[in-house]
């Protein structure tokens, strides 16, 4: 009987080691790929969370600076969350306090920088659409339409599609390109949720203009019907 366990037992080292010389190496290869990805992951998720912390901290002082008013010290602080922490959310958000700050200082030279910034290298769509948007509400102010309508036709969120389009429409008004404007106004006013509170903002300038937005509105659901 011992006899045959110890020959059944060999039988079963013997079919282990063929095995192990067939899959052993694949098997180590995945299993240190597998740990590898783990060990990374983690590495990531740490320096993540690390660089969250320490550009979180240099926020801070941009807030201080612009809470106290203090340009030079609000210009450098966000020079180094710029610097060393670009690609973070507050990195983004510094920069759009630094310049609506500017702007109230009347710095609007500072101001176009820091929203030039983050218009070009926020990770978030929605803060980088909001600095082109206070971008080029700076530059209409200042009359260079050309390079406002310019910051406007970069894609945007959904979200934002319809502010856009209002925005261009008050550029194109000042640049007395009536039909354009019109367009633009009426694909705001079609894009914008019924119950915004702005979309009567848009619905009184296509009024101001002899639009019936609603009209246009009715037209095309008559002529979608027609089809159908």
């Amino acid at each position: 009987m011992a006899k045959h366990l110890d020959l059944e037992e060999q039988e079963q080292l013997d079919q282990l080691k063929h095995f192990w010389n067939t899959w052993g190496t694949l098997i180590s290869c995945v299993v240190i790929v597998v740990a590898g990805s783990v060990a990374a992951w983690n590495g990531y998720q740490f320096w993540q969370n690390r660089q969250a912390s320490q550009a979180a901290a240099l926020f801070e002082s941009v807030d201080v600076a612009v809470r106290g008013g203090d340009q030079a010290r609000m210009a450098q602080a966000f020079g180094d969350i710029r610097d060393k922490y670009a690609g973070t959310a507050q990195a983004a958000q510094a920069g759009l306090a630094v310049a609506k700050a500017m702007v109230d200082a009347g710095n609007l030279d500072g101001a176009k920088e820091a929203l030039t910034w983050v218009g070009m290298n926020a990770r978030d769509e929605g803060l980088k659409a909001i600095a082109r948007l206070r971008l080029a509400g700076l530059l209409l102010d200042q009359k260079n339409f050309d390079e406002a309508l310019k910051q406007l036709s970069a894609s945007a969120p959904l979200e934002f599609e319809a502010v856009f389009a209002d925005r261009r429409g008050d550029i194109l008004m000042l640049q007395d390109k009536r039909a354009e404007a019109i367009a633009e106004y009426t694909k705001a006013y079609k894009t914008m949720d019924e119950k915004v509170e702005y979309r009567r903002l848009v619905e009184i300038k296509l009024g101001a203009l002899g639009v019936s937005p609603q009209a246009s509105v009715l037209e095309k659901v008559s002529s979608v019907q027609g089809v159908r």
